[in-house]
């Protein structure tokens, strides 16, 4: 019976572990700002953060209205920056430094 407990306990831990890996991430979306928008956007990630709220970037979203948003705020920005697999991370890094937030990224 312990045996069973060890390894139901362990596999619970493995799949929040693993769950955690899966979501956006706020230093990932960082990272993809400098290297894939901030040349074509010509600004820092605080000064592009900081152009909503932290609601405002919620209510854009991580899908369409949040690529709308940046080519409308970076007109030069390429289509290959905009894949759906990289909006996630740009949305939770845009909302962590929200212009509400008091947090300003190092980018």
């Amino acid at each position: 019976m312990n045996k069973i407990v060890k390894i139901a306990l362990g596999a619970t831990l493995l799949l929040a572990l693993g769950a955690t890996t899966v979501n956006a991430d706020v230093a990932k979306g960082q990272k993809l700002y400098s290297k894939k928008l901030k040349k074509a956007c010509g600004f820092s990630g605080a000064e592009m953060a900081g152009k909503h709220t932290q609601d405002e970037w919620d209510e854009l979203g991580s899908g369409d209205g949040l690529k709308a948003e940046i080519k409308k705020v970076c007109p030069k920005v390429k289509d290959k920056a905009l894949k759906s697999k990289y909006l996630k991370h740009y949305h939770d890094f845009f909302k962590e430094f929200g212009s509400d937030s008091g947090n300003v990224p190092s980018c």
